[in-house]
């Protein structure tokens, strides 16, 4: 590790140009958040009930046209409210024009539109409501299950391909598949596409995390992993308003594939986006990371020749590094298996990240026990995100990543549990603070759950091991949509295994060491070597002092004096003989 790490001080260390590379880094951000977070929009399910018959109405009514049909045949009052999913039956004349019964639509629904700024959206077009309304849920844990899927493999190429070959190749995928995913016929052809779209967003994210984090060092990889966080709540928040310029899911969906196709555009170019001399370093292909380092050197006011009396050039790391011809080496995420404590740190990391992505559910569920505005739960969850990303800014780097996971892990169990044990009984105000305490402190322990697991897990692997630990907070992710899909009747149990979890999830994140300030591993030994440190350190000097002096007998050392005597720590006997 140490000629690595001399390697990349040799070229200017984090200068001039990999701080603009990493700033640079964010810009993406915007266009993969609103691409990524588009679900919730094009799934959101707007107001509806039955398009009234004429043939089943009474002959006054069936003249009339229009809105002057459907407000005739609905009756007014609660006890003759319609449901959203039948249609009225009025008795044959010469009877009152009341309805005596219902029965299953006929002409189709009418939906209160537009649903979360969209005229036109796939429920509306294929009528994913009441009877086909489980489709919605399945469109939703396809979804996710395709973003885990793009996570797992595409990861586990960025560490066989490198971060640059596989951020181009998933911009490449997510441009046709997203133009595709506009021009679906059928939802079976929708679903299908919005899996496979999902992944390629997935595999482009991860690709892009990885390398910025691999760009930064130790002080600076929390702040720019911050940044790209809060630029990607903006492509979130500005989805909503796009939606309401274009109105249709069309639209949406082709200006989502046409940003795609201008990140390739400009960051396919490997000005903007090079690929990590880390990695290249660790799997030893030297030819490669020398163009790179040199071209950093350049960049920040440094000859790459000359060398100074601490340090040599970078000329002369890479000659070193590059003795022996060693072969590039790409060791497979199994590799982990044959490790001591790297594979623990990656189990309980994924372990956490499950958890904050599982019972996030049980907490907006609590916000919104029913299907209401589609705006106020979207901007909620937006805006908690943004705040749990500057509160991981103020206090992960002060207290360290542990001590937040441990904070955030408790509040967010705490919190389950009051929900769970008494939220009928607890008052209204109490309920909201809690939910909105527990959906904050969940998003932090996902966030916080990556960030940990990119810097304790090796360059080599990191990739792969990564989009696993992505990929288990996607899975809990998708217990949600799961349930819906079976009527919510499963809710309570997912409820209680969650918070279950995150109570014992309190115990493993003790085993986990501290990567605050520390160098990223390089090889898979270097990551085994990250031990568990203690929770609190101590502050106060510790006497390491013996009490009897080398001239003792008795004490292994020169042969021992006439005489010994007992040696006070000078600490706390000062002056005293």
């Amino acid at each position: 590790m140490e000629a690595e790490v001399g390697a990349l001080r040799a070229a200017g260390g984090f200068g001039r140009a990999r701080r603009l590379l990493a700033a640079a880094s964010w810009l993406p951000c915007v266009v993969l958040g609103l691409a990524l977070s588009s679900e919730p929009l094009l799934t959101a399910r707007p107001a509806h009930h039955c398009r009234p018959d004429p043939a089943l109405l009474p002959p006054a009514l069936r003249a009339l046209r229009g809105p002057a049909l459907l407000r005739a045949s609905v009756p007014l009052g609660p006890a003759r409210a319609p449901s959203p999913c039948l249609l009225l039956r009025y008795p044959a004349p010469p009877a009152a024009p009341a309805p005596n019964g219902t029965r299953p639509c006929t002409r189709g629904w009418h939906y209160a539109l537009p649903a979360a700024g969209l005229r036109r959206s796939p429920v509306t077009q294929w009528n994913l409501v009441c009877e086909d309304g489980w489709k919605v849920p399945l469109a939703q844990a396809s979804r996710l299950l395709g973003w885990l899927l793009g996570s797992v493999v595409l990861g586990a190429a960025c560490d066989r391909f490198g971060r640059r070959a596989v951020f181009v190749a998933a911009l490449v995928l997510s441009t046709v598949l997203g133009a595709s995913e506009a021009l679906a016929a059928s939802f079976s052809a929708l679903l299908v596409l919005r899996s496979l779209h999902g992944s390629a967003l997935a595999g482009a994210c991860l690709a892009l995390y990885v390398a910025r984090l691999e760009l930064c060092d130790p002080p600076h990889r929390l702040v720019f992993s911050v940044g790209a966080g809060l630029f990607s709540v903006v492509g979130t928040l500005l989805l909503p308003g796009l939606a309401v310029l274009v109105q249709d899911w069309r639209l949406l969906q082709g200006l989502g594939a046409l940003g795609t196709g201008l990140l390739l555009l400009f960051w396919g170019f490997p000005a903007l986006f090079p690929e990590s001399p880390r990695w290249l370093l660790a799997t030893g292909q030297v030819a490669q990371a020398r163009r790179i380092l040199w071209h950093f050197a350049e960049a920040s006011g440094m000859n790459p020749e000359d060398s100074c009396s601490e340090e040599n050039s970078l000329a002369a790391e890479l000659a070193l590094l590059a003795e022996g011809s060693p072969q590039p080496q790409h060791p497979s995420i199994l590799a982990f298996l044959r490790t001591h404590v790297a594979w623990r740190n990656g189990l309980i990391l994924g372990f956490s990240s499950l958890v904050g992505g599982g019972i996030r559910a049980s907490f907006l569920r609590s916000l919104a026990p029913s299907e209401t505005a589609f705006y106020p739960p979207y901007f909620l969850k937006a805006g908690l995100e943004a705040a749990a990303v500057i509160l991981l800014l103020l206090m992960a780097d002060r207290w360290g990543r542990r001590p937040v996971l441990l904070l955030g892990t408790m509040a967010t169990g705490l919190g389950s549990l009051l929900l769970l044990a008494g939220a009928q009984y607890l008052p209204g105000w109490t309920t909201l603070f809690l939910s909105v305490l527990g959906l904050l402190a969940s998003q932090a322990v996902s966030i916080l759950s990556s960030l940990f697991a990119a810097e304790v897990l090796p360059t080599v692997t990191r990739g792969a091991g990564l989009g696993l630990v992505l990929g288990a907070g996607l899975l809990g992710r998708a217990a949600a949509p799961l349930t819906d899909m079976q009527g919510r009747r499963g809710f309570f149990l997912q409820h209680l295994v969650f918070t279950s979890l995150a109570i014992l999830l309190l115990l493993c994140i003790l085993l986990l060491p501290e990567s605050r300030g520390r160098a990223l591993p390089q090889s898979l030994e270097e990551a085994d070597r990250l031990r568990r440190s203690p929770l609190l350190r101590s502050r106060l000097p510790q006497d390491h002092l013996p009490l009897l002096p080398p001239s003792c007998p008795g004490w292994a050392g020169p042969a021992p004096q006439q005489h010994c005597r007992l040696v006070a720590p000078a600490s706390r006997n000062e002056g005293h003989h």
